[in-house]
């Protein structure tokens, strides 16, 4: 019997959990990262991005706050368009990891670009607020 209390308590300890935020919450910080991008709001970005939040392309190339930041405030950088679908959160204590699908487009240094690409974002809780700390896409290849 105790055996199985106590297993019972460990898997709920190492399940997700959802504390004090629900799924809904989550999603909703999440998608807050999609409209700052669009107006684009640098400041809104700059507070809740980690000052060490790392960005891998589609393409593999690397990108920090600083750099993605100012090619936003030069508009060396424009989104025009960015959708989200199959999108799900999973809190593990003060970790969320956020997966999904986005259909974007936009200029990048004169260039314009748009595609479908499988995302996921890491978010951690530092110091009472959520901080994304890393984002990744990959481009879903076009059917044939």
């Amino acid at each position: 019997m105790i055996r199985t209390i106590l297993l019972t308590l460990l898997l709920l300890v190492s399940s997700p959990t959802f504390a004090s935020e629900s799924e809904t919450e989550l999603l909703a910080m999440d998608a807050t990262w999609n409209e700052l991008r669009m107006k684009p709001d640098v400041a809104g970005l700059d507070r809740i991005l980690a000052d060490d939040w790392m960005l891998t392309h589609s393409d593999g190339r690397v990108q920090y706050k600083a750099d993605y930041l100012d090619e936003l405030r030069t508009s060396a950088r424009r989104n025009s368009g960015i959708g989200n679908e199959d999108v799900r959160a999973r809190r593990y204590g003060d970790t969320v990891v956020v997966t999904g699908t986005s259909v974007q487009s936009g200029v990048s240094n004169g260039v314009p670009w748009n595609g479908r690409f499988r995302f996921t974002r890491v978010w951690v809780q530092r110091d009472g607020a959520w901080k994304m700390i890393a984002s990744h896409s990959s481009r879903i290849a076009e059917a044939k």
